[in-house]
Parts: structure tokens; sequence; C-alpha cells
């Protein structure tokens, strides 16, 4: 069994800004593909056999995910008379910052990473090997923040584990406000 770590150098963590970066990892496919590499460095070859999908078609989402700066050529190959580029992911983490767009209007959604996890786990759910919990706490703005950090320290450690093993494992975190969930009414003395 190999241990496999990318072979390439990548900044820990990028906050996406613009409306490209964020519509670039907005597509599962461009996500697939942005997973695959943390692995190794691989060519638009190797990964459409991976995603099982035409080159083409694979070729595509690598230069949307290059032009938005998210991933870049690592190395070359000379594989006759043709040079053959090797990608690789520009960061581990790539966070979606909070702001504007350039021209002043929101920047667009992310994809629900939700709803590509409930698709994922629909054959661990049936299988009985889906691990969830959910949980709600009434909890300040500032207690959720300081909360946030510490998943994202866990998603991090997770992230930066070696690949390894026989079966590829997902992870979903969130936090969100709620405000229609139902509340006691406060005790009478």
């Amino acid at each position: 069994m190999s241990i496999n770590v990318p072979d390439y150098e990548l900044a820990d963590t990028i906050v996406l800004t613009t409306p490209e970066q964020v519509r670039a990892i907005g597509d599962p496919l461009r996500t697939t593909i942005l997973g695959l590499l943390h692995e190794r460095a691989a060519t638009v070859t190797e990964l459409a056999t991976a995603v099982r999908r035409p080159k083409s078609t694979v070729a595509h989402h690598v230069n949307v995910l290059a032009e938005a700066g998210l991933l870049y050529v690592v190395r070359t190959r000379r594989v006759r008379a043709i040079d053959e580029r090797y990608y690789g992911r520009t960061a581990r983490m790539f966070y979606v910052g909070v702001g504007q767009a350039p021209g002043g209007g929101p920047l667009p959604l992310d994809f629900n990473d939700f709803e590509v996890a409930a698709k994922e786990s629909a054959a661990a759910y049936q299988a009985h090997q889906l691990y969830a919990f959910i949980r709600h706490a009434r909890i300040s703005p500032d207690r959720a923040a300081e909360f946030w950090k510490r998943i994202k320290d866990l998603v991090q450690e997770f992230d930066l584990m070696p690949r390894s093993g026989e079966t590829t494992y997902g992870f979903a975190v969130g936090l969100y406000p709620m405000t229609d969930y139902p509340t006691l009414p406060v005790e009478e003395e």
C-alpha cells in the first residue's frame, strides 16, 4: 500500500475573492479534479481516466481551474514530440472570501457542500456505514466563530492526511444560523 502526498509545492490556503474563482470551484467535476490532485500532480489523460470522462471535457475543466488560479503546471514531460503537462493545485485549502465582486455586486454562491455530501453518502447510508450527527445550540455569534475556527483546524488536519488505504472517506461539516428553530419560553419564577 502506497502513501501519496502531493509531489509538488503548494500553499496551505488561498482565499478565493473573484467570481471566476468561486464559479470554478462550484462545479462537482472540478472539485473532484482538485481532490485527485491532493494525491499527486496529474495529466489531463490521467484525470480523464480517473473520472471516466472524455479528455476534452476534463481539459476544459482543467483550463477553467487554471485560468482561475486554482491549478498550475508543476512540470512537463516530453512524450513523442509532445510536452505532457502535469497539473497541481495552487493550495491545499480554498476558502471563499466574504466580499464583493470587482463590480460591487456579491460574489456568486459556492456549490452546496451538503447537497454534494448527501449524494455521495447515500450508498454509505444504505450500507449502515454513514457516521453523522446534527446538533443545535443557542450561542452568540462570537462563540460560533470560535467554534468554527476549531472545526477549520480539524478539516485542515483531515485534508493534510497522507493519501493511503483502499477507501476514500468524505468529511462534511457546517455551521449555520437558524432563525426559525423553536425555543422554550422564558421560565416563570
